[in-house]
């Protein structure tokens, strides 16, 4: 049996893993956590989004890993560094930080085969009261969405709770992008929605493994995307945040394989 084809699938085309494969997924998540924890550092005005990713590529490559993103549809980079009102898959680039900067870093590593991705938002200086809020409300979203993660609860039931939590606090979820299952590839089945209906979608088992990455907007929850095919920003240009996870479903509930070991993965708690 390949490696990439490990476990069965569901009617849903989901794959299930054993729960020995949970420690590779642990392994890899927890470099990718350990290398945004570094990150706090080197975030501050006057910084480039190039030079935190020089330093993202290096750690990477001293810890004897891959990077998922480089050469991935032709990306050239070992993260997405997206500023302000860039929703994802923002490009590293020249451009200095300024005080009050919000930033989402993206990051996902192979290790031994297995994929460990997350994401999480930084500030350059000061952090301004509307941001705060906005990362706040993001992050608490991401955190009712994990809880949501038990089996016999659907994919739609995590959605409900995220979209349910951030449009209280009247702000927007994303919808056109979107979680992914994960493990020994990059993305598979399930796309994991940020907003629905509970009960509806498929149900949850133990032994998925998916990623839960919330973005929300502090306006309307519409994006474009920019002419280089990657960058995803608001329409409206308000601010945008992201929090993201790499969980598995147990026989009880939930396990998320990229913690933060310094604490660190909300910036302000």
């Amino acid at each position: 049996m390949k490696q990439e084809n490990r476990g069965r699938l569901t009617k849903d085309g989901i794959r299930i893993y054993d729960p020995s494969d949970s420690a590779g997924m642990y392994a890899a998540g927890a470099l990718a956590s350990r290398i945004l924890d570094a990150m706090s550092e080197h975030v501050f005005p006057g910084q480039t989004t190039a030079e935190i990713d020089r330093i993202i590529t290096k750690m990477v490559e001293d810890a004897g890993a891959k990077s998922a993103t480089i050469g991935y549809k032709g990306y050239e980079h070992a993260s997405c560094i997206s500023v302000n009102h860039v929703v994802c898959h923002g490009i590293p680039g020249d451009k200095k930080l300024k005080d009050g900067d919000i930033l989402n870093i993206d990051v996902t590593v192979i290790v031994d085969g297995w994929f460990g991705d997350t994401s999480r938002m930084f500030v350059a200086g000061k952090l301004p009261r509307k941001a705060e809020r906005l990362i706040t409300v993001t992050h608490d979203a991401l955190m009712r969405g994990i809880e949501a993660v038990k089996p016999g609860n659907t994919f739609g039931d995590i959605g409900h709770a995220i979209q349910s939590f951030v449009e209280a606090h009247r702000m927007s979820v994303v919808r056109d992008f979107c979680g992914h299952g994960l493990g020994r590839v990059f993305h598979a089945p399930p796309n994991v929605l940020h907003y629905g209906r509970p009960g509806t979608g498929a149900r949850l088992e133990p032994g998925m493994f998916f990623t839960i990455e919330p973005m929300v907007n502090l306006g309307r929850a519409e994006t474009k995307t920019l002419a280089d095919d990657w960058t995803a920003v608001t329409r409206d240009k308000s601010l945008s945040a992201q929090f993201e996870h790499s969980v598995g479903v147990t026989e009880t509930g939930f396990e998320i394989f990229t913690l933060s070991e310094a604490g660190t993965f909300h910036p302000t708690y």
